[in-house]
């Protein structure tokens, strides 16, 4: 599906900690892009809700990933990249059936509509908060919920617990953990990475008045 050539230029503003914080870790093109996306599906009124590093970024917390993680309903896809095209990206369909993505000027973000095997719904908006973005507000993944992600995308394939480390610490008091351990509890790994934080004195043991945070 090729682009038009079009690019939108983002306006001159006073950057905030959070920006400063992300231009820091050479992501200042990347915020750009996420708020040109951001702006083509409000415009477009297209559910979505921001996950992966910069929703991390956008509580306040600190990621080991730098990447643009946009959540959508797969009934939404087509008109997604429809109106994404039109303002000047460029889309591609990956092999996998779970997301699409869209580049802006070698950017890319992934429009994902199936998170660990589990399609997006009303629910899964229902679960965000509104933050500013570089002075743009959107719906924003709970901190509960990411780390619920982080948990489950670990694998006998993927099982890098030093990634999932720095979301579990710089957010911890913002995470539901009993909620975390009872949406994960089919999971080995997760659970292994569970016993790795307690022991490692970053969340309190279950059951224990401290292990609930704000979802």
């Amino acid at each position: 599906m090729p682009g038009t050539g079009v690019r939108i230029q983002p306006p001159v503003h006073l950057p905030d900690r959070r920006e400063i914080q992300m231009a820091e870790r050479g992501d200042e093109s990347l915020v750009h892009t996420l708020k040109k996306v951001a702006a083509v599906l409000k415009q477009s009124e297209i559910p979505f809700a921001l996950g992966g590093s910069f929703a991390v970024y956008a509580h306040g917390g600190h990621s080991s990933d730098h990447d643009v993680d946009f959540l959508i309903r797969e009934a939404d896809v087509e008109r997604s990249l429809e109106a994404l095209v039109a303002a000047g990206f460029d889309a591609h369909r990956p092999p996998e059936d779970w997301l699409v993505k869209v580049f802006d000027d070698g950017r890319m973000v992934d429009l994902i509509h199936r998170p660990i095997e589990t399609p997006v719904t009303e629910e899964t908006f229902a679960d965000t908060v509104v933050r500013p973005v570089d002075a743009i507000h959107m719906p924003v993944l709970s901190a509960t919920q990411l780390m619920v992600h982080k948990l489950l995308s670990f694998s006998q394939h993927y099982c890098d617990f030093a990634r999932g480390l720095p979301l579990a610490r710089s957010l911890r008091e913002q995470i539901d953990w009993e909620r975390v351990r009872k949406e994960t509890q089919h999971s080995p790994y997760a659970e292994a990475f569970l016993v790795l934080l307690d022991r490692l004195e970053v969340v309190p043991e279950a059951g224990t008045p401290e292990g609930k945070g704000t979802p």
